[in-house]
């Protein structure tokens, strides 16, 4: 098994899919690693040699931010705009969705799957006398 920045890459899967499991690392980056490294990307983890990992290491904490330091700046990015109150901010403070998606009927998930009413919406008729 393979340790990369800090994550243990499963010995089972192709190189090209156990760096995905690397946070700020996905398909097309791991690709592009793969490719600079010289490796081949159907090869099995457990296949690799001590230094084709090095090589890989050497090439994703050069060129790539990920793990801690990616996340870090995730968060300090949403402090930002709640600290300036832009639009976004609010949104994050609300815990509603940020990019534009509409709140009426969706994102039952972001809000928590509240569901309030149910039915018409008209109130009852009250008793007849």
């Amino acid at each position: 098994m393979a340790r990369i920045a800090g994550v243990n890459i499963p010995s089972n899967k192709q190189v090209e899919i156990g760096l995905t499991y690397i946070f700020g690392i996905g398909r097309s980056t791991s690709k592009k690693i793969l490719e600079q490294a010289k490796v081949n990307p159907e090869k099995r983890v457990k296949d690799l040699t001590t230094q084709e990992v090095e090589k890989l290491k050497e090439i994703i904490e050069k060129n790539y931010k990920v793990e801690g330091a990616l996340r870090a700046e995730i968060i300090g990015n949403i402090k930002r705009l709640k600290e300036i109150g832009c639009y976004r901010g609010i949104r994050h403070i609300k815990g509603l969705p940020v990019r534009g998606q509409t709140t009426r009927v969706n994102s039952r998930t972001v809000r928590g799957n509240v569901r309030r009413t149910l039915g018409s919406g008209r109130r009852p008729a009250g008793k007849k006398v």
